[in-house]
């Protein structure tokens, strides 16, 4: 027989093996830190130009960082703050190493989202958002999953709930139900809308007085910071559904948005979120938020069978939305909802497997120019670093074959370039929708 104690006790013991999990996968302190990235990785890589070309121009000027010198004196090694200086300052003929942007534009927010478990939502999540660092952007992480992978991997590890999305909900209601409560019924009576009442539990939390960036944790990754899960932040749905009751006319649905709405428009340049793997108010609030919609997939029967429902009810669940347009506020995004581009990405891609090219062919003949180009390969730099919580960026190439990690990075690059590319297409048409 096993009450709520037996689970909570079984909890506590988790959470001490967690610890130690912890001290083994990061460091003795527990706290992760970034790696630096050698000579050979900017040129190539980070900043794609000739080696000798790059040499040359930091040699000619003192004023740009040097980076640490090995031993040898054969490779240099840069701090990811150091790229980012060498980004902003250097200049090669005309040519500006800055990522591409919109003057003027809000950051740009991208749903990861699939209800199916294990499609690689979280990876596909963590490595975008290293990728586009690497890339020069400024990322915030939001973690919709009460298993905070996405959180665990960027270094978080002791979070409050009310710090949460859980939190951002919360907050969003009580706020609300003030704007709410100040409001009058009836210009000729003046009559006062009926008072509606939130449990102490909430009321005296002082959720309604943080600050938006009370929220946003920093990383071991200096231009990316998190709004970060945590497993107590899992009653989220439970709880979402007693606030509906106690407050029918909140939308539950655009609290995240209305959130998002409140950082000034260039404190970061993408949103990228994790969402959980099932469809309930805090996925809705992922994807109503969201302005383009990424669903990875594995290369399987039944992750297509999954992928398929999913699309339909997430479907069901937006027309669902549409009720409620012109009846209640949903900041800045109207009803019914838009995304600027949907796209799906296989994960865990074998090339030489037979069935993997033959789901790979099924989804584009059914999803066509919907499926991503480039596919998320299965390798063994991928699941090592899986193991470990790090993306393929974070792992020092020399702790493994040069081919080996090479063969990792260029299956993620491709990826992340193209879902670049898609980016800059949907963040036009933010500017055109809202020119309008």
């Amino acid at each position: 027989m096993f009450t709520h104690k037996d689970l909570k006790a079984l909890q506590t013991q988790s959470l001490r093996m967690q610890g130690a999990i912890r001290r083994q996968t990061y460091s003795p302190e527990s706290s992760k830190t970034l790696r630096r990235f050698s000579s050979w990785e900017l040129s190539e890589l980070i900043l794609k130009v000739n080696q000798s070309t790059l040499r040359g121009k930091l040699a000619a000027d003192p004023s740009l960082p040097q980076g640490m010198v090995e031993e040898d004196g054969r490779q240099r090694w840069y701090t990811l703050d150091e790229v980012n200086e060498i980004r902003r300052k250097l200049r090669i003929g005309r040519k500006s190493f800055l990522p591409q942007r919109p003057a003027g534009q809000r950051a740009i927010r991208a749903a990861i989202a699939n209800f199916k478990g294990g499609a690689g939502k979280s990876t596909v999540a963590l490595h975008f958002a290293h990728a586009a660092a690497l890339d020069g952007y400024r990322v915030l992480c939001v973690d919709f999953d009460p298993q905070a992978t996405l959180s665990h991997s960027m270094g978080l590890t002791d979070v409050d709930e009310e710090f949460t999305v859980w939190g951002i909900m919360a907050r969003d209601l009580a706020r609300e139900t003030e704007r709410m409560n100040t409001l009058t019924r009836g210009a000729e009576s003046g009559t006062a809308l009926p008072q509606r009442r939130l449990p102490a539990s909430i009321a005296e939390m002082g959720l309604s007085g943080l600050r938006v960036t009370d929220f946003i944790k920093p990383t071991n990754w200096p231009t990316i910071d998190i709004v970060p899960s945590c497993a107590n932040a899992a009653f989220v749905e439970f709880a979402s559904a007693q606030y509906r009751h106690m407050n029918p006319e909140w939308s539950f649905f655009a609290a995240v948005s209305r959130y998002l709405d409140q950082l000034s428009d260039d404190a970061y340049d993408i949103v990228i979120f994790d969402c959980p793997p099932a469809i309930g108010y805090q996925s809705m609030n992922a994807v109503f938020a969201a302005d383009m919609l990424y669903i990875p997939s594995g290369p399987g029967y039944w992750e297509y069978d999954s992928t398929t429902s999913f699309i339909g009810q997430l479907a069901e669940a937006l027309e669902d939305l549409t009720g409620f347009a012109g009846l209640v506020p949903a900041g800045t995004l109207p009803l019914p909802k838009v995304f600027q581009d949907v796209r799906f990405l296989l994960t865990r891609f074998e090339p030489n497997n037979d069935l993997h090219r033959a789901m790979q062919s099924a989804f584009g003949k059914v999803f066509g120019d919907r499926l991503a180009e480039h596919p998320i390969e299965l390798t063994r730099a991928v699941e090592q670093s899986g193991r470990f919580l790090n993306s393929i960026y974070e792992t020092d190439y020399r702790d493994m074959t040069r081919e080996t990690w090479r063969r990792a990075r260029g299956s993620f690059d491709r990826a992340y370039e193209e879902f670049r590319g898609n980016l800059l297409a949907a963040w036009a048409g933010i500017e055109q929708s809202e020119a309008a």
